[in-house]
């Protein structure tokens, strides 16, 4: 489930990606004047690979096409059509009046189609002129291209890729924005949750924990086999929370609303990969057992592909697993029914983790048009995102922001990603500046509603001797600090954010994301080689994305509608209806006792400290936007 680390960085493409001087890749020498380069078309990884022998067999690849007008033409209808004070807000495109407006003409798709097949290429197109699948030789791909496509051992894998930059004829520059295939190295993305060393099978939390934020501790709450519980630094610490519900979250940050808001009218859409068989049963049965009432007929419905692929039958760890996907989707979809009870919600699912298959869940969302709010719990690894499909990933946000629909993204839950990667980078798509970056806090929710939060960031202590051990410097933390890659867009700019390697700044908005003060989910898992639903608590910022896209429901139904790109709003109102978050009101930590085995008390207990923003990162806390909560989280003055 997780993206390759291919080292990659992007080439300088069109204004609308906004990448910026030092970024560039690797490339090959300039086409002749006849040739149009492709951007991004080099892979990056090539540097770090050995090359093989030339490639022989079938490519089979996609060649997506630039919308009609150009790039920056789209992006600066979806800006003002995002942007309060704008003429044109919220003057939003149907569907259809996208594609009329948009879509590539006949001629483009016929020249395109012609210098394909001229190469000896069977050639597919796309309805909606996104793109033209092609097939053939390696040769028929290589004469098209104007490349070499050789073989590479690469990331454990013999692949194929070009040995340089792929282009068009001279006559269609422009008209492609990507190609996608050419380069054989998996791209996968990765679920952004965490929850305690699961086994194969099911998981379960211990009973030793609070109902609320410190309701439990080693004072009122004996260890069940004695074991003695020292202070932590001169403190005495509560026990985690069992997981927060439905009612706790809306009370903690839904307080103060009025006129009944609950999402009625709206529809949050959710992308995964895969499609567990029991989430609608699961959600049903969790809703009820914690206070809140199920859905009812027609408000969950799933849009899902016919078949999937990638399953991971062989284990491989460049393919995916379905099981860690049913998790997410059911974390998502309990996370938005929680927030707001009375939208629909439309699962989405990818046929696969791969890049191209989450790509398709957007494709499917912008024509369907009946999502306002899109939130996505997954990513890749840094800034790496596989360079020919960044600018098909910007033109399916920008599509969405175009017809109102707002896309959020988890920012990552590996901090600075320093400790993971070497170096601090941001996550891609969440470093996109057309999506929302939701990172995580560390929250303290009582009978009293929200009373303290910090930013995510976890060092892990275990019990040795009697004293509590500093085991792991950085556990996990929401992603967050300055692209590398892609340039700080002008709204940050705008709003005073000073980025000091002038890239986009992470996260925009936070919400709860530390597991140790996580959600209470309810999933059906195999425990014992039988499935049972059971609840366990969980957190990441693959929860703290759908918390913000549930109360952004809410927000979209006191407007009336949808509302685009979010980001202009929040940056140009400095972060109104949101509680900066500055660390006060919680604890240093808060002791966790898991089951060794995951499952239940014959393997014994497991006793830890997990930090409250205790990790040393370049990121931080403080007043106004940080590269750890972005303006904070949101509270009901986010939504009226």
């Amino acid at each position: 489930m997780r993206r390759k680390v291919l080292g990659v960085t992007l080439a300088v493409v069109a204004t609308v990606a906004a990448t910026f001087a030092g970024a560039g890749a690797a490339s090959a020498a300039p086409p002749p004047p006849s040739q149009s380069p492709i951007p991004n078309s080099t892979p990056g990884w090539l540097k770090n690979a050995t090359k093989g022998g030339p490639a022989s067999g079938a490519v089979s690849a996609r060649v997506y096409l630039a919308p009609a007008g150009g790039m920056d033409a789209l992006a600066a209808l979806a800006t003002a059509v995002s942007t309060p004070g704008s003429t044109q807000y919220r003057h939003f495109l149907s569907a259809d009046q996208y594609h009329a407006t948009f879509d590539a003409s006949s001629s483009t798709v016929d020249a395109v189609t012609s210098w394909l097949q001229g190469a000896g290429l069977k050639t597919t197109v796309d309805p909606s002129h996104r793109y033209v699948d092609v097939k053939g030789g390696v040769g028929n791909a290589n004469k098209a291209f104007g490349v070499t496509i050789s073989n590479y051992t690469h990331d454990g894998l013999t692949v194929q890729s070009p040995d340089g930059a792929a282009s068009t004829p001279g006559s269609l520059a422009g008209a492609v924005i990507a190609v996608d295939g050419l380069d054989t190295t998996p791209s996968l993305v990765e679920p952004k949750t965490q929850k305690p060393a699961p086994p194969d099978g099911g998981f379960r939390n211990s009973p030793i924990c609070g109902k609320t934020y410190g309701s439990a501790n080693p004072g009122n709450l004996a260890t069940p086999d004695g074991t003695t519980l020292p202070a932590f630094d001169g403190a005495t610490l509560p026990y985690s929370p069992c997981g927060y519900t439905g009612p706790q979250l809306r009370g903690a940050y839904e307080a103060g609303l009025t006129g009944g808001l609950d999402g009625t009218g709206v529809t949050v859409a959710i992308t995964d990969a895969y499609a567990s068989p029991t989430v609608e049963a699961d959600a049903n049965q969790y809703a009820t057992d914690t206070g809140d009432k199920p859905f009812a007929a027609g408000q969950f419905s799933q849009n899902v592909p016919n078949a999937y692929t990638n399953v991971n039958s062989n284990k491989s760890n460049h393919q995916c697993g379905m099981a860690g996907w049913y998790g997410e989707e059911t974390l998502d979809v309990e996370a938005v029914h929680a927030m707001a009870p009375g939208a629909n919600i439309r699962y989405y699912a990818g046929k696969s983790c791969m890049d191209p298959d989450l790509l398709d869940t957007f494709t499917r969302i912008n024509d369907e048009n009946v999502a306002n709010i899109v939130t996505n719990s997954w990513g890749g690894a840094g800034d790496v995102v596989k360079p020919s499909l960044l600018l098909a990933y910007q033109t399916a946000f920008l599509q969405g922001a175009a017809q109102g629909i707002s896309y959020v993204f988890s920012s990552g839950d590996d901090g600075d990603e320093a400790a993971r990667l070497g170096t601090a980078q941001t996550d891609y798509p969440a470093s996109d500046p057309y999506v929302t970056a939701v990172g995580g806090t560390s929250t303290a929710i009582t009978d009293q509603g929200l009373t303290g939060e910090t930013g995510w960031q976890t060092s892990k202590y275990v019990l040795k001797d009697g004293a509590w051990t500093l085991s792991d410097a950085f556990l996990y933390g929401g992603g967050g600090g300055y692209s590398s890659n892609i340039a700080e867009p002008q709204y940050q700019k705008d709003a005073g954010i000073v980025s000091p390697n002038g890239g986009r700044a992470v996260p925009d908005v936070s919400m709860d994301g530390d597991p140790t003060t996580g959600m209470l989910v309810g999933q059906t898992q195999t425990f014992t080689g039988k499935a049972a639903y059971d609840t366990y608590r969980i957190g990441g910022t693959s929860l703290a994305s759908p918390l913000f896209a549930g109360i952004t429901a809410l927000k979209i139904q006191a407007a009336g509608g949808g509302l685009g790109l979010l980001n202009p709003t929040i940056y140009g109102t400095h972060g109104q209806g949101f509680h900066d978050v500055t660390g006060a009101g919680i604890d240093k930590g808060a002791i966790r006792v898991d089951f060794t085995n995951g499952l239940d008390a014959s393997g014994g207990y497991a006793y830890s400290v997990r930090t409250f923003d205790g990790a040393t990162t370049t990121q931080s806390v403080g007043t106004g936007w940080d590269t750890e909560t972005g303006w904070g989280s949101a509270r009901a003055a986010w939504v009226q």
